[in-house]
This record gives structure tokens, C-alpha cells and sequence, in this order.
């Protein structure tokens, strides 16, 4: 086994991990599969902000588990699922960190979308209780 970097964001590459007070609705082929009062929005960098959506929020029967798998230094190792209902636009067009570095533990348990393999990746603010999961 190789031994990868592991770096720690600061001034010179920041990321911050920070709950997103807007619903977040991701659908795809005409079909919300993921819906949420709980998403995380991680800025890294100058990279465009991903919304990273709790696994339970997401209907996981519309994904697929494939063997794609990347490494980030500042995130980890991240696995990869297609969406059923998108074709090949669909092929890894989720990610997830299942073990991330402290820096970015946050994101544990939650699903990210490539916005251009979906139809859309929707905030809608001021519908706050709509998005939130039921007590218990």
C-alpha cells in the first residue's frame, strides 16, 4: 500500500463544513430523491460549494453502489453511487466519505450530487418545517 498525503486544510487551502438553514430537494428524471431541512454546505477552496445531504433524507433505492472510488488528502477516500433513473449521465454521480478526516468528520453519513448529472439541486429557503425529520 502506498502511503497517501494526508493535509489539513488552513489559509492556504480552507474548507469549512456548516449547516445549510434551506431545504434542499435534488431530483432527478422528473424525481425528488433526496429532501432535506439538514444538509451541510462544505466550501473548500475555490471549488464551487457542494451540498452534502444526510443518508437518510436521500432515497437510497434509486442508487447503485459502484467499485469508483477517489482519494482527496484533505477528505479522505471517497466511494461512489450511479443513479438508477439517469442513464449514463447518471454513472457516479454520488459520493460519499464513509470514514472522512477530523477536518471534515461532519460530512459522515451524508451524500453528495454532481449538480450536472442531476436535473437539479435545489435550496429553497423559508419552507423550514417541510424539511424537518419527524421527533423520535
Amino acid at each position: 500500500m502506498t502511503n497517501r498525503p494526508v493535509l489539513i486544510p488552513g489559509s492556504d487551502h480552507p474548507i469549512t463544513v456548516e449547516e445549510n438553514p434551506a431545504r434542499v430537494v435534488v431530483s432527478v428524471a422528473g424525481r425528488v430523491i433526496a429532501d432535506t431541512g439538514h444538509a451541510l454546505t462544505l466550501r473548500e477552496a475555490n471549488y464551487p460549494p457542494v451540498q452534502y445531504i444526510p443518508r437518510e433524507d436521500v432515497d437510497l433505492t434509486r442508487l447503485e453502489r459502484t467499485d469508483h472510488a477517489t482519494y482527496c488528502p484533505f477528505k479522505g477516500d471517497a466511494a461512489y453511487y450511479s443513479l438508477r433513473d439517469a442513464g449514463e449521465r447518471g454513472a457516479n454521480a454520488v459520493w460519499t466519505y464513509e470514514a472522512p478526516y477530523d477536518a471534515v468528520a461532519g460530512i459522515k453519513d451524508h451524500l453528495a450530487f454532481y449538480p450536472d448529472r442531476v436535473d437539479a439541486i435545489e435550496e429553497q429557503t423559508g419552507q423550514s418545517e417541510e424539511g424537518e425529520r419527524p421527533a423520535g
